[in-house]
């Protein structure tokens, strides 16, 4: 039997810090967090298309198109 309670992802420590997202289709952005929710859908602010350096303004990814996350700030790592 599955839990009742899934747990989300944990971002709470990558909020308002710069993030490189690397999406499906060889796809790469870098912009500051600014929310998410249980799917991993994510909004970020101040995005660029890091490949063509093109800005995007503020954008929401969806979370199955997201392969992986990298912080570029530093994150306080929680207690």
């Amino acid at each position: 039997m599955a839990p009742k309670f899934q747990k989300g992802p944990d971002l709470k420590r990558f909020m308002d810090k710069r993030m490189k997202v690397s999406l499906n289709g060889n796809r790469k952005v870098t912009g500051t967090l600014r929310g998410y929710d249980a799917f991993l859908n994510i909004v970020l602010e101040e995005t660029e298309n890091t490949e063509t350096g093109q800005y995007l303004g503020q954008i929401v990814i969806r979370g199955n198109s997201i392969i992986q996350f990298e912080g570029l700030d530093r994150v306080v790592a929680a207690p």
